[in-house]
């Protein structure tokens, strides 16, 4: 009854979506990021993904930077001063040329709006003869990786208002804007004077469509050939389809529970030891996930220099938990959930479904927590709770998916996670030896070695709990060949993609 249900469901949203059938010559993408508008700092990196914006920098699928809009980069020898060569003969879609002015332009906007590139000690940022010069008030050596990242996209000067805000998404890329309806959906098409490789494919969409049935539905009725972001379940049944191909790969991505390290159950780093020890990753990663195996530490094996095999992994033994508990003076009463000093060890954990695995892993997590004495009360709502519950102090847990490479080098994500406050990072914790050996990273001053350092003191405190990392998967219609998985999910890799014959 219920997966008839499931499907009913489905299938009266997607009849609710604006999706044109596809047509002979496009391309559908159907994910599960609403347009929010024409603003990059907002959603960027649906642009970027699609191919429509370009950045100065770019990043394999190793994680190496690798050159975009900006041909090479030096930094002087004091490191403040940092010089990119812009590529010749770039237009923007509206034929009007990028110049060191322009790419200049939009980078002075985006430092000014919330993101990465604005939390960098960056004193100015000047047009030289085909240059871009960014100077810094102290050493940064992972300056070149915040210019890959979506916020820091160039854009043509007519793409944005007086006020800085976006009105028109007007950038390098090999596809240009034909029509966009936010929150759902954009229509584009090859631009001719691209500078590079011109498409294989000429025209492509873009549908966001948050249920993930109605996705995998698209996937399966051929109403999208690219569905990006499929649950568990999807991807055994379309798996099973001789016209779909199953994609999947091991990406920078933790599955984490974020935790609230000033709240009065949870301040006690032995408290959330006992979390961790009370969680069956393997079990999780297997049966509900579908991976081939649980995180027992922070950083994913694709993380280079923050990953280590020499730190002791994170174990689950449900005896040790409850030993931690016992001696923390949580006793557990009748009904089978402990008390200290009259009160329920009850924490609220925060996730939500634009990611559908979150509330599945959730649900399992509750009766964990419950095998150990705590009672957690799951709260599925918007995502933006998290980042709203870390401001005002309200938020116990959370359940989230920590992307790694949103800046192509994890010091970024670091920094801003456990150094600088990050929404969606550490929240009421924070260790000043790490801190230090974070901060010299970023200088350009640490090694691996001060990289497993950082790593073990995470381990040991527990900020944030690892459960798994990520396998990114997507459907591909067997209409369509060289489509691949970014590992760093900075591009859909449309312009790689070509009709079957």
């Amino acid at each position: 009854m219920i997966g008839k249900f499931l499907a009913m469901t489905a299938a009266l949203a997607l009849s609710t979506v604006s999706v044109q059938a596809q047509s002979d010559d496009r391309l559908d993408v159907a994910a599960q990021f609403e347009i929010q508008g024409p603003e990059p700092s907002t959603s960027g990196y649906i642009f970027t993904r699609m191919g429509v914006t370009e950045t100065l920098v770019n990043a394999g699928t190793d994680g190496q930077l690798t050159p975009g809009l900006a041909t090479v980069w030096s930094v002087s020898n004091d490191g403040l001063t940092w010089t990119f060569d812009l590529r010749d003969d770039v237009v923007f879609h509206n034929g009007t040329p990028m110049t060191a002015d322009t790419a200049v332009n939009a980078l002075e906007i985006a430092r000014n709006k919330p993101g990465p590139f604005g939390t960098l000690p960056v004193t100015g940022i000047t047009a030289g003869d085909g240059k871009v010069e960014i100077t810094l008030s102290e050493p940064f050596a992972a300056l070149p990786a915040y210019l890959a990242e979506f916020r820091s996209q160039i854009l043509a000067p007519a793409s944005y208002g007086p006020d800085g805000a976006g009105i028109e998404i007007i950038g390098t890329g090999p596809y240009r804007i034909t029509a966009m309806e936010p929150p759902l959906s954009l229509d584009a098409t090859a631009f001719a004077d691209y500078w590079g490789e011109a498409p294989k494919i000429s025209d492509v969409s873009y549908s966001g469509v948050s249920r993930v049935e109605t996705r995998a539905l698209m996937a399966e009725s051929g109403d999208a050939d690219f569905v990006f972001g499929l649950d568990p379940a999807s991807v055994s049944r379309l798996g099973m389809l001789d016209d779909v191909e199953v994609l999947s790969v091991a990406i920078p991505r933790t599955l984490l529970i974020k935790v609230n390290a000033g709240h009065p159950y949870l301040a006690d780093p032995q408290a959330r030891q006992a979390l961790s020890l009370a969680i069956d990753r393997e079990g999780i990663a297997k049966a509900v996930l579908r991976y081939p195996e649980g995180a027992d530490q922070l950083f994913p094996p694709s993380v280079a220099g923050w990953h280590s095999d020499e730190l002791e992994p994170l174990a689950y033994d449900v005896a040790a938990a409850q030993e931690i508990l016992d001696r923390l003076g949580w006793v557990v009463g009748s009904d089978g959930i402990r008390t200290r000093d009259g009160e329920r060890f009850t924490v609220t954990l925060t996730t939500y479904p634009d990611r559908p695995e979150l509330p599945l892993v959730a649900a399992v997590l509750e009766q964990q927590f419950r095998a150990i004495g705590v009672e957690m009360i799951i709260n599925v709502t918007n995502s933006s709770e998290i980042p709203s519950g870390h401001q005002d102090g309200s938020l116990d847990l959370g359940l989230i998916a920590r992307n790694f490479s949103l800046i192509p080098d994890p010091i970024g994500t670091v920094l801003s996670d456990f150094v600088g406050n990050g929404d969606w990072g550490a929240m009421n914790w924070q260790d000043d030896k790490f801190a230090g050996l974070v901060r010299g990273i970023a200088r350009g001053e640490g090694d691996n070695l001060d990289r497993e350092k950082a790593s073990a003191i995470l381990q040991n405190d527990l900020p944030v709990i690892p459960i798994a990392w990520y396998q990114q998967t997507l459907a591909v219609s067997d209409s369509v060949t060289g489509a691949k998985i970014d590992p760093f999910e900075r591009s859909f890799g449309l312009q790689e993609m070509r009709w079957a014959e």
